[in-house]
């Protein structure tokens, strides 16, 4: 099989052994692989994969066909059309998985849209509802939501009843977003906590999913007593100054989770997560999948580019094969 791999920082295409499939694993022939931030983070040295995930290869999230079966496999067969987040190694033509924590691929969707699913809607279901707490009828804070995750969440947060507002610096990103289902939208110049006060009533949001960190005192500001803060990204800076005090008069939460080092049994109940509640949702067209942009299987370097440019709102899929 074809495969990137990790070179002195930069991806080079190699040729590698054919991947077989262990007691309970399926190998899955790639047709389509999303492209994430942390791809870009890892081949520069600076988000290393998880412990027991191939360094080599980055990639964390597939679709493509099971093309080969092991042993006490009772889930998956030969021919089942699957995606799914992985620790690593899906930029390759082959990825082998555990049979369970495979995805179904919707039904009528072609796999460079599949490709778009798993990382955006996983992470942030887990961090809105699994972590944040977030009800129908409540407020979120989506920061920003003019990538994945965040396109990804607001379609959630409107699909099962909550009210997303979308951040950015840049209001005109935020058009994606609003076909999408903000109820709201918010400038970050500033005024972040009068924005939300005059949204919200001057309760705040019940929930904030960040992904830029560092500046929580701004973001605390504007939640609510007793709401909860998820961090899952830190693309703003790894240090920040936290007022305690506040924090503390205000009974509020933070949480951070990131979902690639989660150990196999809780990809496993996340996958399941996605079969009960979130399938029947694309199945239905309340959810939708992610704006897309393709590039070809021996152009990986052009996606990584592609999104150094920050410059799209929706997924870099890379199409293996036809």
């Amino acid at each position: 099989m074809r495969a990137w791999c990790i070179e002195d920082q930069q991806l080079q295409l190699d040729t590698l052994p054919d991947l077989q499939p262990g007691p309970g694993e399926i190998c899955v022939q790639v047709k389509a692989i999303g492209v994430n931030r942390a791809d870009l983070l890892q081949v520069l040295g600076r988000y290393p994969a998880p412990p027991g995930t191939d360094s080599r290869i980055p990639g964390l999230e597939y679709a493509g066909v099971v093309s080969a079966v092991g042993e006490r496999v009772q889930q998956r067969q030969v021919g089942d059309a699957v995606m799914g987040l992985v620790p690593g190694c899906a930029y390759a033509e082959q990825i082998v998985t555990h049979e369970r924590e495979a995805l179904t691929v919707p039904e009528g969707m072609d796999f460079a849209r599949a490709a778009t699913l798993p990382e955006a809607f996983l992470t942030a279901y887990r961090a809105l509802f699994l972590e944040g707490g977030l009800q129908p009828g409540q407020w979120c804070l989506i920061r920003p939501a003019t990538a994945g995750v965040g396109l990804a969440a607001t379609q959630l947060a409107a699909a099962l009843g909550a009210r997303p507002i979308g951040s950015s610096r840049d209001l005109s990103k935020l058009d994606t977003a609003n076909d999408m289902g903000l109820a709201a939208q918010v400038c970050e110049d500033g005024t972040l906590k009068a924005q939300l006060d005059a949204l919200t009533d001057g309760q705040g949001v019940a929930v904030i999913l960040d992904m830029v960190g560092p500046d929580w005192n701004a973001l605390l500001g504007g939640l609510r007593a007793e709401g909860t803060l998820v961090n899952i990204g830190i693309l703003g800076g790894l240090t920040t100054e936290l007022n305690l005090g506040a924090l503390l008069m205000k009974r509020q939460t933070l949480k951070s989770m990131t979902m690639r080092s989660q150990p196999l049994e809780n990809r496993i109940r996340m996958a399941q997560v996605f079969n009960d509640r979130l399938a029947p949702l694309f199945a239905s067209g309340r959810l939708l999948p992610l704006p897309l942009e393709t590039f070809p299987f021996t152009d990986a370097k052009a996606a990584h580019d592609h999104m150094a440019g920050n410059d799209f709102s929706g997924k870099r899929v890379i199409v293996v094969g036809d």
